[in-house]
């Protein structure tokens, strides 16, 4: 029998942790490494992932039209031109009569295990139907935080909405790090980690890259010797069941 592939849900307690960037930047990473990735976007009216992705404006479909069987799940898939086995299905610009429900996205997420070995679900900021139907049938979930007290605050109220994951299904990203940053705030990503309660899956750099390549419709992984895409490889050899080692942060 062949093996399922995997859904993992990108969430945040609040906007401005960078949870797009993450997933393009993840996502692009999977898929360089020979996996068959699909990045699903679930914000709804404020959908950007395209954008991180490179691939602006390409999705004539979206995923209520597969969940509601509009469309097919092939015909609503954008493929990467240039990052073979990366794929986009962005989500709807404007709720279009009944909104998905649960039981529609988890039969989804089944066809989509069957076809891509890989699926992040970028889902929108806060805990609302967004986050729900991201969250409702994933597999692993990865909190994307970054070191300031109040995005700590809202990464430990988001663990505790997502308390039926079985631990080593939930995950911690530090994101937009910089070390003298942590200093200043007399804070380590040790007390992040203490303060989110979660094992930590990677740390990621601030990067001066990341909006020089969304305004260029370029993923940063297409654009060499960038720190936070290192971080984003490593993370996604960590997701494969591999070994990386924690970024020092500059």
């Amino acid at each position: 029998m062949a093996s399922q592939g995997q859904c993992i849900a990108v969430v945040s307690g609040k906007g401005g942790t960078g949870k797009t960037s993450f997933t393009a930047g993840v996502g692009s990473a999977l898929a360089l490494s020979g996996r068959s990735v699909l990045c699903l976007d679930c914000d709804i009216g404020l959908r950007n992932l395209d954008l991180a992705l490179g691939l602006s404006d390409r999705a004539l479909m979206d995923f209520s039209d597969v969940a509601q069987g509009r469309c097919d799940l092939d015909s609503a898939v954008v493929e990467h031109a240039k990052i073979p086995g990366l794929y986009l299905l962005t989500a709807p610009a404007r709720i279009r009569g009944r909104p998905v429900s649960e039981t529609q996205m988890a039969d989804l997420l089944c066809e989509v295990r069957k076809r891509f070995d890989y699926c992040l679900l970028d889902a929108p900021a806060g805990l609302g139907t967004g986050f729900l139907l991201a969250t409702c049938r994933a597999d692993r979930c990865v909190v994307v935080t970054t070191a300031d007290a109040s995005s700590l605050r809202d990464a430990q109220h988001t663990v505790m909405e997502l308390s039926r994951f079985p631990a080593g299904r939930l995950h911690l990203v530090v994101n937009r790090v910089r070390k003298k940053m942590l200093r200043n705030m007399h804070a380590t990503i040790d007390d992040a980690i203490d303060k989110a309660g979660l094992p930590l899956l990677g740390v990621v750099p601030e990067d001066d890259a990341l909006p020089l390549c969304l305004n260029r419709g370029v993923p940063l992984l297409l654009a060499d010797g960038q720190m936070a895409a290192a971080a984003y490889r490593n993370i996604a050899k960590r997701i494969q069941g591999g070994k990386a080692s924690l970024l020092r942060i500059k």
